[in-house]
């Protein structure tokens, strides 16, 4: 089992505020820490002071500041994340950290941000982001000295020279969603990851069935992808903390205890256990309150543990 923390900024965090949390994951055991790609607090009215901060230049500096834990998004978008740009961009941090990207990219839906900024938000977002999947694997893909071009309704490319490369051979990626066809479909062809957020073990066997299936009809081996959870996080060792750590994330601990990850040690290690048992092998811990380190701390030493 693999554990990771995550993040969301656009809430109201500094730079140093991400740093911090993310040398307390790697402190306290975890395997990665990976953030949202959003420039707009949810819901939009919370002002998200100081204001938003870049994911992949963020990712690139807390690269440096670190040395063992995988970073990535959960997940950039493709509604204002160019291809080309974005290949080059997650390459560089590739290689800043020495091979620890895992890439994650989404459609885009937070419509807001998009009105907010003037970031095209078309109403057909599948194939854009299908392209751009292309694109970025052609890209990172091409054998080194020659060159990439595509033709596609949405992105032209002429000749890219395909570089920089990214420091791993291949960095995985990771698509999620909860759509019945088209994102089984898209995960199935590009995905070794398949991401989602905790819904009932109704729901989540159906939704590993589905990408299983789509794998299969590709003649793809549907064990070479990696199925993960995230779940939004309120776990303490008392009442009162868990109390409050949900209510950073604006909901109650009942609420949590059915939809996130929350409650004392005892209560997520038993969650993730039966979780594990469906078949997810990686947990994103979604943290609202990432400046409350004790919460990251106290994971590490009576959560993770007790799973490995």
């Amino acid at each position: 089992m693999d554990f990771r923390l995550f993040v969301e900024p656009q809430n109201g965090a500094t730079f140093e505020d991400q740093l911090r949390a993310a040398q307390a994951a790697e402190a306290a055991g975890f395997d990665g820490f990976f953030r949202s790609d959003h420039f707009l607090g949810m819901p939009a009215s919370r002002d998200g002071r100081p204001g938003p901060t870049d994911a992949w230049v963020t990712l690139g500096a807390i690269a440096t500041h670190t040395s063992r834990l995988r970073l990535g998004t959960l997940v950039s978008s493709a509604t204002f994340r160019h291809p080309s740009l974005t290949a080059i961009q997650v390459a560089q941090v590739d290689a800043m950290s020495g091979g620890r990207v895992d890439f994650g990219l989404g459609t885009g839906w937070y419509e807001a941000e998009h009105i907010a900024y003037g970031f095209p938000f078309p109403p057909k977002r599948f194939g854009p982001f299908r392209e751009q999947l292309e694109i970025i694997t052609g890209l990172w893909t091409t054998p080194d000295g020659e060159t990439f071009s595509y033709s596609g309704e949405h992105y032209t490319l002429v000749d890219a020279p395909a570089l920089p490369k990214p420091a791993q051979a291949h960095v995985p990626i990771i698509v999620g969603g909860n759509g019945a066809t088209k994102t089984p479909a898209i995960a199935a062809r590009f995905a070794d990851e398949f991401n989602a957020f905790r819904a009932s073990a109704e729901v989540i066997a159906e939704r590993i069935a589905r990408v299983r299936a789509a794998a299969e009809d590709l003649g793809r081996d549907p064990g070479s992808i990696v199925f993960s959870l995230a779940g939004t996080t309120a776990i303490g060792a008392s009442e009162a903390d868990i109390e409050r750590r949900a209510a950073a994330a604006d909901s109650t601990p009942a609420r949590l205890r059915a939809n996130g990850f929350a409650g004392t040690a005892s209560e997520v290690v038993d969650l993730l256990g039966s979780l594990a048992e469906l078949g997810i092998s990686r947990f994103y811990f979604q943290d609202f309150a990432l400046r409350d380190l004790e919460q990251i701390e106290f994971i590490g030493s009576e959560v993770l543990p007790r799973l490995r």
